[in-house]
């Protein structure tokens, strides 16, 4: 295989690793909890999609939309019942609880669809390929993972600088009892923060059941990956974060094609040399606070 061609699918894969890392961040940027269910929460929306399609027989933008209502009704939900009864509980607590919701939800579907693997695809014709460049070929798939994940970043960005809702989650971000003292309903803010998280996390895992198939088990090696790439860019920073799903992207997708035994375990060596290394990331500041 070419370098352009690694290239270019290291390039694709990375983005869609950094829009699902991106999920991860949003809750991340809101209440520093690292949510463990995000793979499970998106595969469940995922199967939201594949059941409207396969019973029901909708065309498939329908069913994708409702399939995103789901997946904010969902992100709310788990932020309700799961998290918000917690009385002050620990980080580790936290992280636990989201460990909870990730099993509930894989044994969830599991009843309900079964652990047989199902097929899932976009309406996208594979056989359309795009040569830009001799030895760099281009699928349909590729080009709506750049396209999507270009346009909610920049949605996301406006949304964060110039919306009232979006500087209420920075100000919940950055200190949780002052922006309470300030009138801002931060229980209101982490539900919103948990439904666009999971939203995002639809999208994502929708491109990837397409690449692969569908089971409850299939968002894990994904979810390990972005968030090895969240890791890498930094889980304070948006933009550092799809660098990261980039570089995570090429890095996994040149050692598949040179060394494919070390393929697996690329992702746990990146947490590892960064969490030594630069525990911030590559893209975010370091934040030291006293106490």
């Amino acid at each position: 295989m070419p370098f352009g061609q690694l290239l270019v699918e290291g390039l694709a894969i990375g983005a869609c690793y950094g829009l699902f890392a991106t999920a991860v961040v949003i809750i991340y940027k809101t209440s520093e909890v690292v949510n463990f269910a995000q793979g499970e929460m998106a595969m469940f929306s995922s199967f939201v999609a594949f059941h409207i399609l396969a019973v029901y027989q909708y065309p498939f933008w329908l069913a994708f939309v409702i399939a995103m209502l789901f997946s904010i009704l969902l992100g709310v939900l788990i932020e309700f019942l799961f998290l918000r009864p917690a009385k002050h509980p620990s980080l580790l607590g936290m992280i636990v609880i989201t460990l909870g919701a990730e099993m509930f939800l894989m044994g969830l579907a599991s009843w309900k669809w079964g652990a047989e693997q199902k097929f899932f695809s976009l309406p996208l014709d594979p056989s359309v390929t795009y040569e830009p460049v001799k030895g760099m070929i281009v699928t349909n798939w590729a080009i709506a993972v750049f396209a999507v994940a270009s346009t909610i970043m920049l949605l996301l960005y406006v949304f964060f600088k110039y919306t009232r809702l979006g500087v209420a989650m920075r100000a919940t971000q950055q200190n949780k009892h002052a922006a309470k003292i300030m009138g801002i309903r931060t229980e209101r803010v982490f539900s919103i923060a948990w439904g666009f998280s999971s939203l995002i996390g639809a999208v994502a895992g929708m491109f990837f059941a397409s690449r692969a198939t569908l089971d409850p088990a299939f968002m894990m090696e994904p979810f390990l990956r972005a968030f090895a790439a969240a890791v890498l860019g930094g889980l304070m920073s948006i933009p550092g974060v799809i660098i990261g799903g980039g570089l995570m992207g090429l890095i996994e997708n040149f050692f598949g094609y040179y060394w494919p035994s070390w393929k697996p375990i690329v992702a746990f060596i990146v947490i590892i040399l960064v969490l030594c290394l630069r525990p911030s990331g590559l893209f975010a500041k370091h934040y030291v606070k006293k106490v």
